[in-house]
């Protein structure tokens, strides 16, 4: 699966199946699991070292975009926090990843307003953006989709910025719904619009909230087109220029940013293993990723799937629980602008002969978690929404067909396929504050509760405790 279908599904989500309920008649568990995971939750909450951990990663490191010290910074930490946790090993995967830098100048103005009206415009460039070469003037038109941009004749786009003005739909209850149904504009914009000649593109920030925080994103190119420089705004922003372009239609800004992309850097992904006491050739990945953008602190972005994924190893070693098949803990790097741990995970994992059967991400923040969605076949996922009833008092409900995330995504690629029978799964916890934070300055610790951290750790390793037992079954 290459890069740019990996972010289609991720736009998506595939979340299309919320409120189906599964039917089935099969029971896997007992009531000693009712108290294992009662003693995983017990460990998580009472022992816990999620928040600790999200402390340290956020504010004694920071920021982990690919390429940056702090990034380097952070693979380090991921080392030496598992490694103390007592694994059967610990290792470091080495990946080759893009290298792009955000600069020092970052800046929008309408031109022409006198002193007393200029208006602030909060802006950051896009993730993978060139810059300006210097300051750039032009003309702005706004448009709400790709394809209205597409349906102006050339000469109204030609030497113009477009500025993508479509908001995410506050009328849709999952956010991760409302987000793809917009995000093309931000992914897709620049390399559309320079096919009809434009010099630049704004893109309204993909959050429900109207703030004064712009939230940056992945953008792509396309070879043999011109590239030119991308820019959010935040909806403050985006609302003010609005307002400016229903008064005056041959509005014009001047745009300047110095990002750049240089050569591609070598760095790693975080490997953890405890083996299996029956099938340790049979690997159960567990993860998120280690990058973030450099906005902010990546604490929900994912600091949270980094310390939900560390701690499901340290409740096994804590609580004595031996798995069957081999644990391995997963900390990806570039997931953010490339996924070239993922591909390169995979891409390592089919080279080996690796069987993994089970792989589950953490990728949607650290709140409260409501279950999981299920990349699988049907009886696979009716199988595992069995489990329901027992987790069900722990506030755990959601268990539909669904997507599991963009760094295990590749083990189902065509070219990576590591096993026909897969089961992948993606924790989902409570959606509405995700897009409040999401890569924007906002995405700090102080903006994660800690019991809803705790109960997000717990929740994968009591789901992989089960999956681990009753695999089995569930493969059958």
């Amino acid at each position: 699966m290459n890069w740019k279908l990996s972010i289609f599904l991720l736009l998506f989500f595939s979340f299309i199946n919320v409120g189906t309920t599964h039917t089935t008649q099969v029971r896997l568990y007992t009531s000693a699991d009712s108290l294992e995971v009662r003693r995983i939750f017990d460990e998580a909450l009472l022992r816990g070292e999620s928040y600790s951990n999200l402390k340290s990663l956020c504010k004694d490191i920071g920021h982990r975009l690919t390429g940056s010290p702090e990034a380097e910074r952070a693979v380090n930490w991921g080392y030496e926090v598992l490694k103390a946790m007592g694994p059967d090993t610990v290792y470091l995967q080495k990946i080759t990843a893009p290298h792009w830098v955000r600069g020092d100048i970052e800046s929008l103005n309408i031109i022409g307003l006198p002193e007393t009206t200029k208006l602030q415009l909060e802006v950051c460039a896009l993730g993978g953006s060139v810059g300006t070469n210097g300051l750039l003037v032009a003309e702005v038109i706004e448009v709400q989709t790709l394809d209205e941009l597409k349906e102006l004749p050339e000469e109204k786009v030609k030497g113009k910025i477009v500025f993508f003005n479509r908001p995410m739909e506050r009328a849709l209850i999952n956010t991760f719904q409302a987000y793809g149904g917009c995000v093309d504009q931000r992914y897709w914009g620049a390399a559309e619009a320079a096919k009809y000649g434009a010099v630049g593109v704004l893109v309204r920030s993909m959050t429900t909230k109207v703030d004064h925080d712009p939230h940056t994103g992945s953008m792509a190119y396309v070879d043999g087109v011109k590239k030119i420089p991308a820019m959010a705004l935040s909806t403050s922003a985006a609302d003010l220029l609005h307002l400016q372009l229903t008064r005056e239609r041959a509005t014009k800004v001047s745009l300047q940013m110095n990002c750049e992309t240089l050569e591609d850097i070598e760095t790693y992904n975080v490997v953890a293993e405890l083996r299996g006491s029956e099938h340790p050739e049979e690997i159960m990945v567990v993860g998120g990723h280690l990058d973030s953008w450099d906005q902010g602190e990546g604490a929900h972005d994912d600091g949270a799937g980094i310390v939900h994924s560390m701690e499901v190893m340290r409740i096994f070693i804590s609580n004595n629980i031996r798995p069957k098949h081999t644990l391995r803990v997963v900390l990806f790097m570039n997931e953010e602008n490339g996924n070239f741990g993922g591909k390169t995970y995979a891409k390592i994992a089919k080279e080996r002969n690796e069987n993994h059967i089970i792989a589950l991400e953490s990728d949607r923040g650290g709140f409260t978690p409501r279950g999981f969605s299920i990349d699988a076949g049907e009886d696979q996922v009716s199988k595992v929404a069995s489990f329901r009833p027992l987790l069900e008092p722990y506030g755990l409900h959601f268990f539909e067909k669904g997507y599991a995330g963009v760094d295990i995504g590749p083990l189902k690629s065509d070219e990576n396929k590591v096993n026909d029978k897969l089961l992948m799964l993606g924790l989902y916890p409570d959606p509405q504050r995700y897009f409040d934070y999401h890569h924007s300055s906002e995405d700090v610790l102080e903006n994660v509760n800690q019991r809803e951290l705790e109960l997000g750790s717990a929740s994968m390793a009591s789901v992989i405790y089960l999956l681990d037992k009753y695999w089995n079954q569930i493969n059958t």
